[in-house]
């Protein structure tokens, strides 16, 4: 049964970091291209930040230079360090995995608040 598991949101101060992380089941993972959306309250979905199986990595500009997307195929997790955090970056934080279908993790809250 394939599963993403998104521990690692929580609650942290403008210019703070955080590593999100998730740990993939169920696929064959180093076949996957995977990604970290995000949701903010009453916009839509968008995606931060992807890594391919190739490890080429594409992010959006707004988190261009903060955000690093990562993978460890043995470990079968892609991670995303991010560092400088807005406000903005308030989100429910998604993990996306893509190769002939869509599968998607749980999400998770990022919450940046003084």
């Amino acid at each position: 049964q394939m599963q993403l598991v998104e521990p690692g949101g929580g609650l942290v101060q403008p210019g703070g970091s955080l590593r999100l992380s998730c740990a993939a089941s169920g696929i064959t993972f180093n076949m996957y291209t995977m990604a970290w959306y995000r949701q903010a309250p009453g916009k839509q979905r968008e995606m931060a930040a992807q890594i391919t199986r190739l490890y080429t990595t594409t992010y959006t500009d707004s988190v261009k230079g903060r955000f690093t997307i990562s993978r460890d195929n043995a470990k079968n997790t892609v991670y995303l360090q991010m560092v400088s955090l807005k406000p903005e970056d308030t989100a429910v934080y998604y993990c996306k995995a893509t190769a002939f279908t869509d599968y998607w993790g749980q999400g998770t809250q990022v919450t940046v608040s003084s």
